[in-house]
């Protein structure tokens, strides 16, 4: 029996062929289709496509603007990685021991992930306004208007600004699965502690850090990821400028790839993100799994 060969099941199959065939067109020659064109200096319009080859890869490589771009975005995803998820935290902590109210507080925390990246980018522009935005008004009603700044015109503070805004839209969402795994935690293991005389300190050190790992391991690679694909804040808000200084590798793919008219290289930069991504993420995962706790 064990040698038996199964028999075609025409009915799965069935249930299944919709959903493949929709993978496959959406996602798989899509795919394929964006490898062929990293080759070519096609420009998304016109009817030929010529091939150049790996000319597209080398002048990634070796261009300026890709290097500027990168390392935007490495700036960009470790600002955001380690705020989102240390914001998270506390407010996941705050949430979980707070008396009254609790329902409220989780529900406020959580409205700024429900606007939209492009309305979150108008909201923050207008308040980042050197004229007549919220911030600088708010320095000068204190008296501190020699505090005040072009925050988004400025090359020094544009791309930590750009972090503020993506930190408060998305510490939220990692604060619920923070609060989930917090919630997970055996009240008896903690008050064992607490009756040995472990301070508040060491038991959050050393019994609920470790315990909740797994919700790290969760949320740092999913502000990786984000931070590496941000568009739609930096679309909104900078343009990318000033010059180039907030210029990360998803935009860039897409200015050289619909403004410039250069769809060839700029699915080069695409294919070469998802490398990088893949990379990433999978060194941080090997580093991430080996610190957790398995109870």
């Amino acid at each position: 029996m064990a040698g038996k060969k199964k028999k075609f099941d025409t009915v799965a199959f069935g249930f299944i062929a919709p959903a493949f065939l929709f993978f496959t067109l959406f996602i798989i020659v899509p795919t394929l289709a964006s490898v062929y064109y990293s080759f070519t200096s096609w420009d998304g319009l016109s009817p030929t496509v010529k091939f150049v080859g790996l000319a597209n890869y080398k002048e990634i490589l070796t261009g300026a603007r890709f290097r500027n771009a990168l390392i935007n975005t490495f700036i960009l995803t470790f600002f955001i990685s380690i705020l989102e998820n240390t914001m998270a935290l506390c407010l996941a902590l705050m949430v979980d021991n707070v008396k009254w109210w609790k329902n409220f507080f989780r529900s406020a925390f959580y409205i700024p992930v429900l606007i939209s990246g492009i309305v979150s980018g108008f909201i923050w522009k207008i308040m980042y306004n050197y004229n007549f935005g919220a911030i600088n008004t708010i320095l000068n009603s204190m008296g501190a208007g020699g505090l005040k700044q072009d925050w988004l015109g400025n090359p020094s503070l544009a791309l930590i600004m750009v972090g503020v805004v993506l930190v408060w839209k998305g510490a939220g969402y990692y604060m619920i699965i923070y609060l989930a795994s917090l919630q997970s935690v055996s009240t008896d293991v903690v008050e064992a502690a607490s009756i040995d005389g472990a301070s508040p300190w060491q038991r959050f050190r050393h019994i609920i850090l470790p315990l909740i790992s797994g919700a790290f391991t969760i949320n740092f690679t999913l502000s990786l990821i984000n931070g590496l694909k941000v568009f739609d804040q930096i679309s909104v808000m900078t343009d990318g400028g000033p010059g180039f200084t907030t210029e990360t590798i998803v935009y860039l793919l897409y200015k050289v790839g619909f403004n410039e008219g250069r769809q060839g290289f700029g699915t080069a930069v695409g294919i070469v993100l998802l490398f990088i991504i893949i990379i990433l993420n999978t060194l941080q995962q090997k580093f991430l799994k080996s610190r957790e706790v398995q109870l």
